[in-house]
């Protein structure tokens, strides 16, 4: 018996024919690898010019905590109380440094009238931080073998004298290569030291005067 020819079934659909030459084409809506590495290093660019701006945020951040941080550490005090003590028991009239600008604290007042007897010598101590983060000590003492004194003058070398606000001062230099101005009035010992700039010290020479008891 003779068979006729078959009839391709409907599913059977003839290959599409492949061009040579031809690449084969992305899905739509695929991102092609050159677009990714570009995407890619403008990101990786992006990072490398924010870091410096980082870094430095970081840095301004870290200075204003270290400043805070020894604001808050500096201890100050009010010398009136010690200063009026001193004023009410020495047998002198006692002078210390008044009126200073605010950016002068005072960080330590101290004296020895709270356990001197009648006509015991009297010593008073201020301390002040100044505005160039110094130091700046003054002593006001009827003795001039007092310790605080001897601690300045004991090995000082004098430099000359210095004209303080119409006052004259001898200026020296400690035996620690500080600055020290001293005034003498009679046995009254008037003593002002410490590592701040001699500018700053002779401001507070300049403000030193009779002390209110």
């Amino acid at each position: 018996m003779t068979t006729g020819p078959t009839n391709p079934r409907p599913t059977d659909r003839p290959e599409s024919p492949v061009v040579a030459g031809t690449a084969e084409q992305a899905p739509a809506g695929a991102t092609s690898p050159a677009v990714e590495r570009a995407n890619r290093m403008s990101a990786a660019n992006m990072i490398r010019s924010l870091v410096p701006l980082v870094v430095i945020c970081l840095l301004l951040v870290a200075w204003q905590a270290f400043r805070a941080s020894n604001e808050e550490t500096v201890r100050t005090v009010d010398p009136t109380g010690t200063v009026q003590l001193a004023a009410a028991r020495a047998g002198y009239e006692v002078q210390a440094p008044a009126g200073l600008p605010e950016e002068y604290r005072t960080t330590s007042a101290r004296t020895d009238a709270g356990t001197a007897g009648e006509g015991d010598p009297v010593t008073l101590q201020l301390g002040y931080l100044t505005p160039s983060g110094e130091y700046a000590g003054f002593i006001a003492s009827d003795d001039a073998g007092a310790e605080p004194v001897r601690a300045v003058l004991e090995g000082a070398t004098e430099e000359g004298t210095v004209d303080v606000d119409g006052e004259p001062w001898t200026r020296l230099t400690t035996g620690r290569g500080e600055t020290a101005l001293t005034r003498e009035s009679g046995e009254v010992v008037l003593v002002v030291t410490g590592s701040a700039p001699d500018d700053e010290l002779r401001e507070v020479a300049a403000a030193v005067r009779p002390a209110e008891g």
